[in-house]
């Protein structure tokens, strides 16, 4: 019996990320309805995990958010989530304690978010090491 993988692990985006026309993802697959309406399509969960930390980074230099908490909020609005849950998940995840800062730049820390944010929102589905260290390395270049 095959196991039923996730959407975003289907999508090779971990993260679940929305597909939005303007983002040209490295590796984003075209959009195609009928596999899939709401998210972005990667040709491989490198690049997916790539666009997720690129995500991340982007809440964190552009807007601002130190925190984990304040990056989950983003990441996973309480309308659609669990959203103190998910932060639980993830501070625990990166060894955080709640409401310090988390620098997302350094290579553990951002592993370390990616790895629980994919656990997560995949029903706790876990890529090979090889897969996660690759995502990483192409979300922090």
């Amino acid at each position: 019996m095959t196991e039923k993988k996730t959407r975003g692990v289907r999508n090779c985006n971990p993260g679940n990320i929305d597909y939005k026309p303007n983002n040209q993802w490295l590796g984003q697959l075209k959009p195609d309805p009928s596999m899939e309406k709401r998210f972005a399509r990667f040709d491989t969960p490198e690049n997916g995990i790539r666009a997720l930390g690129k995500v991340l980074l982007t809440y964190q230099h552009k807007h601002g958010l130190r925190t984990v908490k304040a990056i989950i909020n983003r990441w996973a609005p309480s309308a659609e989530n669990d959203t103190a849950a998910y932060v639980r998940a993830v501070e625990a995840n990166t060894a955080t304690r709640p409401g310090a800062e988390v620098d997302l730049t350094q290579p553990t820390v951002m592993a370390g978010f990616v790895k629980a944010i994919i656990h997560h929102e995949n029903a706790g589905y876990v890529y090979p090491e090889a897969v996660l260290t690759e995502g990483v390395r192409r979300a922090l270049l």
